[in-house]
């Protein structure tokens, strides 16, 4: 018991001593906030966790087959070795960043875990109409893992015995985490953060940059009535939109494709 005890003790301590190191600044200017209870290793273990749970909960979670939807992957795919390979990634070798599309068309949602696994739904693919449009969401989503924002939030949010309890192989607490990643609420700053990373990913691409605005354009279209449920705790659609399109003329991006013929090509191959 004292063993365990010391053990426990060193590891909350140097969880501790990172947090000092654990600040930095966005690629694009974007300040990023400092207090993160983990260093950049944990966030590797603990998506790698997060992401065997939610595989294996496949009543929750169902997903489609990589081989029979093998033309739908690799769209997602090659949109995500776009933004990578734009060199605009920080921890574009660290990070997995690996895909994997939930059927589920009447859940609006993308989330991506700490270490770079990324969820897409089939609602929101289906809910959007362009390739740029996807981009955008997708490079938030990455940008969240990019940035750190979750577990610099879940530092935040859940007590440090929690944390340790994960690292320490708590299945019980591993399942809260998880729980509490997928659904974590961001903070405005983080938000605003991750839609003007998303536009410093994409804009060195052929895609219009400010893709993620035609999203929310879409949503404002609509009286903002129901938004997808990730979008539930986020800023203003109206305030996002005019975001993304001022980051793209501050980063004077370029890129004017749409590629709205190839995603609905690809929309089409989902199942109904």
């Amino acid at each position: 018991m004292k063993k365990f005890k010391l053990i426990t003790s060193s590891i909350f301590l140097g969880l501790t001593i990172t947090l000092t190191s654990c600040g930095g600044t966005a690629k694009n200017g974007g300040q990023k906030a400092g207090f993160n209870l983990f260093p950049v290793s944990q966030d590797i273990a603990l998506g790698a966790q997060v992401a065997h749970q939610i595989d294996s909960n496949k009543a929750e979670f169902p997903q489609l087959d990589s081989v029979k939807y093998k033309a739908v992957y690799d769209y997602l795919y090659n949109m995500r070795n776009t933004i990578l390979n734009t060199g605009n990634v920080t921890y574009k070798n660290d990070f997995t960043w690996r895909l994997r599309i939930v059927h589920n068309d009447k859940v609006q949602n993308a989330f991506c875990t700490p270490g770079g696994y990324i969820y897409i739904y089939t609602g929101i693919m289906k809910y959007m109409e362009s390739g740029d449009q996807l981009a955008g969401v997708l490079g938030h989503e990455m940008a969240h893992a990019d940035l750190r924002h979750s577990t610099q939030q879940m530092s935040k949010s859940v007590g440090t015995g929690i944390l340790t309890s994960v690292i320490l192989g708590d299945r019980a607490a591993l399942a809260q985490v998880t729980a509490a990643l997928i659904g974590l609420k961001y903070s405005r700053g983080f938000e605003e953060e991750a839609d003007a990373q998303s536009v410093f990913y994409l804009c060195p691409t052929p895609y219009n940059a400010a893709g993620g605005a035609g999203f929310f354009e879409k949503i404002e279209a609509a009286g903002g009535s129901r938004p997808p449920e990730f979008l539930s705790t986020h800023p203003n659609p109206v305030n996002r939109i005019q975001h993304f399109k001022d980051e793209k003329a501050r980063l004077n991006c370029l890129g004017t494709q749409t590629y709205e013929t190839e995603y609905k090509r690809i929309i089409n191959m989902l199942p109904k």
